[in-house]
């Protein structure tokens, strides 16, 4: 029995998903948009999110560093956006609306991050890889490196996806 694979979405809806889920990541999630979050990368295994240092998101005020849990929500949010990314080139069948309806369905299930330098630096980048993407489950491999690439963190994630 031969599989006849399902049809590609056309070039300009292709166009349309990456538009709407860049919107989704930077704009419409209101938390990405309040930590500086930029999407650089569209890539499910090269994601990429951008962040400048701010003030408001310094953890220890006499050094200067970034806070835990500022590094904490960025890698959840580049593996979380990877994983949505990792959806839409597995169902290219699919209409952007119909990835986006995908979302609602999408959560965390399980992080660890594991902080391995004092978050110093002017700007962040959060870079995500899906390592698997199942009907249930996806599981991503996230770090956090400054603007020099000195890598400040690491984190590993479980996602719910039905």
């Amino acid at each position: 029995m031969t599989h006849t694979p399902l049809p590609r979405r056309s070039a300009e809806e292709e166009q349309r998903v990456d538009a709407a889920l860049r919107e989704l990541f930077d704009q419409r999630i209101r938390f990405n948009e309040v930590l500086g979050l930029r999407t650089v990368s569209m890539d499910p295994q090269d994601y990429r999110m951008q962040f400048e240092m701010r003030p408001d998101l310094i953890g220890h005020y006499l050094y200067g560093r970034l806070h835990g849990g500022v590094i904490a929500s960025a890698l959840d949010a580049a593996g979380g956006n990877a994983v949505m990314v990792g959806i839409a080139h597995k169902h290219a069948d699919e209409t952007a609306e119909q990835i986006l309806h995908r979302f609602a369905r999408i959560g965390t299930i399980d992080l660890r991050i594991d902080y391995l330098r004092p978050g110093l630096g002017s700007h962040f980048i959060a870079s995500a890889v899906v390592t698997k993407l199942g009907g249930r489950v996806a599981s991503v491999q996230m770090r956090l490196s400054n603007e020099a690439g000195v890598l400040i963190a690491t984190g590993a994630a479980a996602y719910i996806v039905s």
